[in-house]
């Protein structure tokens, strides 16, 4: 017995091929609507938290121990003012991957402006040092959200996924392989 035969892919491929064509459009068509739920879910949350990431992973232990690596954050992004001992994530200029610390300092200008010095938990330094060149502090701007509650390790299967991109592609050929055994 071969690998093909004992993984089930021979008889999946012949159940694919017998599919018609209005049964493909179906398949098709359920799986478009899965996909544009996700997203109108996401969008949904991005209003209601005022977040445009509503939720993050954590991806260091630069926040242990209030975070871990893997920890599913939820964020909110309301106007009340930042306060020091709050956790943010943030964005830097140039950098793709937001940043999970807490803020250690604020520095508050005569015209209104409030700026903000990180650090993570479990870091020796503040935050300067991960700024864009010439930046000393960060703004309103700068901020993402900040984390209102958490999953404990629930982002390591996104972690997982980034580190070894073919458990990405398995986990998609398992779904597919399942939805294909499992239509009606």
């Amino acid at each position: 017995m071969g690998m093909m035969e004992s993984l089930g892919v021979d008889g999946l491929l012949s159940d694919v091929q017998r599919m018609d064509k209005r049964q493909f459009f179906f398949q098709v068509l359920s799986f478009g609507m899965i996909v544009s739920s996700a997203l109108m879910i996401w969008k949904g949350l991005m209003v209601v938290t005022g977040s445009e990431s509503p939720i993050v992973v954590v991806l260091s232990g630069s926040m242990e121990p209030a975070f871990h690596r893997g920890d599913l954050l939820f964020l909110t992004n309301q106007e009340e003012p930042v306060r020091v001992g709050e956790i943010v994530v943030f964005k830097i200029e140039g950098r793709d991957i937001p940043i999970v610390h807490r803020v250690i300092k604020l520095h508050e200008k005569n015209n209104g402006t409030v700026k903000f010095l990180t650090k993570g938990d479990n870091n020796s330094v503040d935050d300067r040092g991960l700024y864009a060149p010439g930046q000393l502090w960060l703004t309103k701007k700068d901020i993402v959200g900040r984390a209102r509650g958490f999953l404990p390790y629930v982002g390591m299967i996104t972690i997982y996924m980034n580190e070894y991109p073919n458990l990405k592609y398995g986990i998609l050929g398992l779904l597919a392989v399942y939805v294909l055994l499992h239509r009606e």
